[in-house]
C-alpha cells in the first residue's frame, strides 16, 4: 500500500481502545476454561473475537486475528466504504459467532447434562458478546458521523485521552450539512431584472459554457433585417429559452438590431468617444480644423443643429435620453417619464466654480444632489444629538447645515474675527509692523469649501424642467465646451442617443466569439466567450443581456467595463409620480423602458459584474 502522509495503519482512536479493553475483559470473564485450554488460539489485544476459517475442518482449528479495519486507506475515519462496513460488521459478527458455536455442538460427542449446559452457557455469553460488539460499532459508528460535523475538541493536560465523552454518546445523531441543505433550503434572493445602469460602457464580457456562434457573421439578410427593424423601432418577441440559437434566424436579427447606436460627429479616422482624458487616441492624428477657424466655424454650425433636433426629440418623448461628452464633462439629458421623473432632467460631471457660477450668470436653476444629500445625513446627525445638550445641539445644527449660507456665515464669523485681531494690533500700535492677508486671500478662504467638490464625483449638477432648455442655448454658445488647444482642438462634443437624430450617423459595436479552455481546479473546461466593445449604451446592454439569456439558457456570466466619469449618472435623483407619462413611442424595447423607467439605485458606482444562473441575475458593483 502506498504510504500516504498523515496516515498511520496502527492509528487508534481512544474510544476503539476502551471498547477493545472491555471486550476482552469479559471474554475472560466468560469462558475461562476456553482461554486456559488453548493458549495458543486466543492472541493478547486481540481487536475483535477469533473466527473459524471456513476452509479449515474441525471445531478445534485454531482462531485467526480480526484483519484491522485500519490497514487499508478505504477504511479510514472519513472513507464511505468505512461508515458502510461498520454498520453490517455487527450482525455479521452475530451471525458468525452463532454459526460456530452451533458447528461445534453437532459436532461434538455426547456429553452429560453438565456439558451440555455449560456449553449452552457458553454460547449464550457469546451471543450477548457479538450482539455487544454489534452496538458497540454502531455507537463507534455514530460518533464517526458526530465528528463529521462537531468541531474538534481541545483537550488540556489533566483531560485523559482514553476516556470517552459521555455526553457526547448520550448526544443525538445529527445530521450532515447536505442533508440539512435538502431537508431546509436557504431561501435565495430572486432577482429576474437587474437596477437600471445609466453609465457607458466600453466593452463587455459576456462567459458561458454554450457555444456563441449564433452571435458569428450573419447573413446579408439578417443584418439588413436587423438595420431595419433597428430604424422603424420595431422588436421581434423571442422565446425565452432557444433550442437551437445559430439556426434561428430571429435571434440573429434581433442581435444585429441591438448593436446599432447613433453618433455625430463621425469621423472615420478617430474614436470620438471617450472624450475625458483621451490626448493619446487624438495625439498623432490628421485635425485639418485645428488651424482652420472656417472648418471649426462649420462644424460647430452642424454640432448646434443636431444638438438641438436632439433635445427636440426628447421633449416629444420620441428620444428617451441621449449623452453630450466633450472634454472636460458628461451630459446625461433624460426624457420626462425615465428614473422615476415627470419632467426632462440632466445630470452633468464632473463640473467646476467656474462652469457652475457660468450657469448662475445665465439662470439656470441646479441642484447638487450628492451635497445636499450629505448636508440632510449631517443634519439628522445634528437633530438626533439636539437632545443631549443645548450647547451641543447649537454647535452640531452649526456644523451638519453645509451649503452656501452656511459657508457664507462661517467665513463671516471668520472674517469678523480677523478684524477684531487688527483692531487689537492698532490698539497696541504695531499694526503696520504685521503683514496682513489680502482680498484674494480672504476670498479664495471663503470659496474653498465650493471649490473642494471640483472634478469629483460629488460635483454632479442636476437641472430639471424648462431650465434644461436654457442649458442647451447654454451648452451651444459656450465658448469653453470646445478646447482651445492641445490634441482635442476645435472638435465638438460627441452626441449619442439610441436613436436616429438629424445629422446623425449609424455606428455597430464589435461583437467576436471565440472558445477557450480554462482551469477548473485539476482539469481544462470549454468556455466560450462573447465580447462586445464600442459604445454601449444602457438600453444597448439590456437587451443584449436578454438576447443571451434566451440563447444560453439562462446561465452566463458578464464583466462590465465602465468609463467611470459616467458612473455617477447612477445618483438618485428626486422621485415624482412619473406613471401618468407615456413613453411607449420613444423607440426602445418594452422591457428596457420598464427597466429605465424605475429609480436608479445604484448611487456613485456602476455595475462590474452580472451573473445569470436558472434565469435569475446577481451583481457586483
Amino acid at each position: 500500500m502506498e504510504k500516504q502522509n498523515g496516515y498511520s495503519p496502527s492509528f487508534k482512536r481512544p474510544a476503539d481502545i476502551m471498547r477493545m479493553r472491555r471486550k476482552r475483559v469479559r471474554s475472560e470473564a466468560s469462558s475461562p476454561a476456553q482461554g486456559a485450554s488453548s493458549p495458543g488460539s486466543m492472541r493478547p489485544f486481540s481487536p475483535g473475537p477469533l473466527l473459524v476459517a471456513v476452509g479449515r475442518s474441525g471445531g478445534g482449528g485454531g482462531g485467526v486475528k480480526r484483519r484491522n479495519p485500519f490497514a487499508d486507506i478505504e477504511n479510514t475515519l472519513n472513507s464511505a466504504k468505512r461508515r458502510l462496513v461498520a454498520f453490517k460488521d455487527g450482525a455479521e459478527d452475530v451471525m458468525m459467532a452463532a454459526a460456530v458455536e452451533t458447528r461445534r455442538s453437532t459436532e461434538e460427542p455426547e456429553e452429560d447434562v453438565s456439558t451440555k449446559t455449560e456449553s449452552r452457557q457458553r454460547l449464550d455469553f457469546t451471543l450477548m458478546d457479538a450482539e455487544t460488539t454489534h452496538n458497540n460499532k454502531v455507537s463507534s459508528t455514530n460518533s464517526i458521523q458526530r465528528l463529521l460535523t462537531k468541531p474538534p475538541k481541545t483537550f488540556s493536560e489533566d483531560d485523559s485521552l482514553f476516556d470517552e465523552d459521555e455526553e457526547e454518546m448520550k448526544a443525538p445523531l445529527l445530521q450532515s450539512p447536505a442533508r440539512v441543505s435538502d431537508l431546509a433550503p436557504i431561501a435565495a434572493l430572486v432577482c429576474e431584472e437587474y437596477p437600471a445602469d445609466w453609465s457607458l460602457k466600453t466593452r463587455v464580457l459576456f462567459t458561458s459554457q454554450l457555444p456563441f456562434s449564433w452571435a458569428e457573421q450573419p447573413k446579408a439578410q439578417e443584418e439588413a433585417a436587423g438595420l431595419t427593424q433597428q430604424c422603424r423601432a420595431q422588436y421581434t418577441a423571442l422565446p425565452r429559452s432557444i433550442q437551437d440559437p445559430k439556426s434561428c434566424s430571429e435571434l440573429r436579427c434581433a442581435f444585429q438590431q441591438s448593436l446599432v447606436y447613433w453618433q455625430h460627429p463621425s469621423l472615420p479616422w478617430l474614436s470620438l468617444f471617450p472624450r475625458i482624458n483621451a490626448e493619446r487616441s487624438f495625439a498623432g492624428k490628421s485635425t485639418p480644423w485645428a488651424q482652420d477657424a472656417a472648418v471649426q466655424q462649420s462644424l460647430m454650425s452642424e454640432w448646434s443643429v443636431s444638438l438641438s433636433s436632439l433635445y427636440s426629440l426628447l421633449k416629444s418623448r420620441m428620444c428617451p435620453y441621449f449623452y453630450l461628452c466633450s472634454y472636460q464633462f458628461t451630459v446625461l439629458f433624460k426624457a420626462a417619464g425615465f428614473c422615476g421623473s415627470s419632467s426632462i432632467t440632466a445630470l452633468i460631471s464632473p463640473t467646476t466654480r467656474g462652469l457652475r457660477e457660468a450657469m448662475k450668470s445665465d439662470g439656470i436653476e441646479f441642484s447638487l444632489p450628492l451635497v445636499e444629500e450629505k448636508r440632510r445625513s449631517k443634519g439628522q446627525q445634528g437633530a438626533s444629538t439636539q437632545c443631549a445638550e443645548d450647547d451641543d445641539a447649537e454647535l452640531s445644527k452649526s456644523k451638519g447645515v453645509e451649503g452656501c449660507a452656511a459657508d457664507e456665515e462661517e467665513d463671516g464669523a471668520d472674517e469678523d474675527d480677523m478684524e477684531s485681531g487688527f483692531s487689537w494690533l492698532e490698539e497696541m500700535g504695531i499694526q503696520d509692523k504685521i503683514k496682513k492677508p489680502d482680498n484674494i486671500h480672504i476670498q479664495l478662504r471663503k470659496e474653498h469649501n465650493s471649490v473642494c467638490v471640483d472634478h469629483k464625483p460629488e460635483s454632479v449638477v442636476q437641472v430639471e424642467g424648462a431650465h434644461t432648455f436654457t442649458l442647451i442655448n447654454f451648452l451651444i454658445n459656450c465658448k469653453s465646451l470646445v478646447a482651445a488647444a492641445g490634441s482635442q482642438a476645435g472638435l465638438p462634443p460627441t452626441l449619442l442617443a439610441p436613436n436616429a437624430f438629424r445629422g446623425a450617423t449609424m455606428h455597430t459595436l464589435k461583437a467576436r466569439s471565440v472558445n477557450v479552455k480554462t482551469q477548473v481546479r485539476s482539469t481544462y473546461q470549454d468556455v466560450c466567450s462573447l465580447e462586445i466593445t464600442g459604445t454601449i449604451l444602457p438600453s444597448t446592454l439590456h437587451v443584449i443581456t436578454h438576447l443571451v439569456a434566451s440563447a444560453q439558457r439562462g446561465d452566463f456570466e458578464a464583466a462590465l467595463y465602465t468609463h467611470m466619469p459616467t458612473a455617477v449618472m447612477n445618483t438618485h435623483t428626486q422621485q415624482c409620480d412619473s406613471r401618468s407619462v407615456d413613453v411607449c413611442g420613444c423607440g426602445l424595447h418594452p422591457d428596457s423602458i420598464k427597466q429605465l423607467q424605475q429609480s436608479s439605485s445604484l448611487g456613485k458606482s456602476a455595475l462590474r459584474h452580472l451573473t445569470m444562473n436558472d434565469y435569475n441575475y446577481t451583481w457586483n458593483t
